[in-house]
């Protein structure tokens, strides 16, 4: 009996040991909803092939509430160029390359769109990117449109250097617009990382002095996603923390960006890089990342955050995350998202991402749901 016995207990410590090597993941704080197969729900912009990776994207939605525009770069933080419009709402897309000036594509990084409105009223389309040239020529350089995006012309670039221009803007309450990016030593991609702000007071043809808003020590916060409070009082900015080994920034503004708190961890939930947010007409918050919380089982996915803005000022967890699209690359190199919000509550997020298990580089794939229409959330 005792050969049988010591047989019998060997077994049971190899199945034990075998189910806690195979449990890679403890169960997630949140819920999941797994939209990632409903490939329904996903447009193909622009197909990576064996040669051709196309990445990062940003998006902009004008005021018809249906027109989508979506730019990106070639090769990972490369050259920008490509543009794509969307008049239905994210449903089709028709590259547009052949209107922009031939000097566009010698901008580098990470392009960002943006629509600002001067003090007289007149609006306008402005695309930065990191440098023009090469990414140490000068920074900041853009084209603009004065005719929604009909014809573009190259504008100056603003000589800030940077590692990616502006993430994110917000229109202050008195008109101005306030841009938030980020840099190393020099402008360089290196540590220690900080996040500047500037402003500016013409709807984009000059900005203020860049300074310092956010630097932690040990901690590289960067790609700052800014927005406003529901109630419309406060500001509130959410940042990748590229160390990786705990979880993103936030910190708040009460008076416009004149000051702003000192950056504290997020929630488990909202811990990615480059998010991006849209409020639906409930009062949902909806947030869109590349999921790096730690211990989460769809780290390195293109994933939705759900909760609202007073658990991200109370540090609660929200209430559910949605896997949007799952990335067959190496971790950490999917994600950018625009993400714009339409009438009837669909929401339109954008992103690159190794779309299939493949010889094909990245692609720039959207992504097209309501929250009133995915499956209930499961535990994970």
């Amino acid at each position: 009996m005792k050969p049988l016995f010591f047989l019998l207990s060997l077994l049971l410590t190899v199945l034990m040991m075998a189910g806690n090597c195979f449990s890679l993941h403890a169960a997630d704080p949140l819920p999941l909803v797994d939209a990632s197969d409903q490939t329904d729900r996903q447009t193909v912009i622009a197909a990576g092939t064996p040669k051709v990776y196309q990445g990062h994207p940003t998006t902009l939605l004008m005021p018809d509430q249906k027109t989508i525009f979506a730019v990106w770069c070639v090769n990972h933080g490369g050259s920008a160029g490509p543009m794509a419009r969307s008049e239905d709402g994210g449903k089709t897309w028709q590259r547009v390359d052949q209107k922009l000036p031939a000097g566009y594509k010698t901008h580098q990084n990470c392009p960002s769109i943006y629509r600002m409105v001067d003090p007289a009223g007149k609006a306008r389309l402005w695309v930065f990117s990191a440098a023009k040239g090469t990414r140490k020529g000068p920074g900041m350089p853009s084209i603009m449109s004065e005719d929604a995006g009909e014809t573009w012309k190259e504008m100056p670039p603003l000589g800030y250097p940077c590692v990616m221009t502006f993430s994110s803007m917000v229109q202050l309450k008195d008109g101005r617009y306030l841009g938030l990016y980020h840099r190393g030593p020099d402008g360089k991609d290196r540590a220690p990382l900080v996040v500047l702000q500037t402003i500016s007071d013409d709807g984009g043809f000059s900005w203020s002095e860049p300074r310092i808003v956010a630097e932690v020590e040990e901690k590289n916060p960067c790609e700052p996603c800014v927005f406003r409070s529901p109630d419309g009082t406060q500001l509130c900015c959410l940042m990748r923390e590229n160390t990786h080994k705990g979880r993103s920034l936030m910190m708040f503004s009460n008076d416009e960006g004149a000051t702003w708190t000192k950056p504290v961890d997020t929630p488990w939930g909202l811990t990615g890089d480059r998010h991006k947010e849209v409020f639906t007409k409930e009062g949902q918050l909806v947030v869109c990342f590349r999921d790096q919380a730690p211990g989460s089982s769809t780290r390195g996915h293109f994933v939705a955050w759900v909760g609202s803005y007073d658990d991200i000022i109370n540090g609660r967890d929200g209430k559910y995350r949605i896997k949007l699209l799952h990335h067959h690359g190496r971790t950490g190199d999917c994600g950018y998202p625009g993400v714009e919000i339409l009438p009837d509550g669909t929401i339109v997020a954008t992103t690159y991402v190794k779309y299939r298990d493949d010889d094909a580089k990245n692609s720039v794939v959207s992504v097209r749901f309501n929250l009133n229409e995915l499956p209930p959330p499961t535990d994970q």
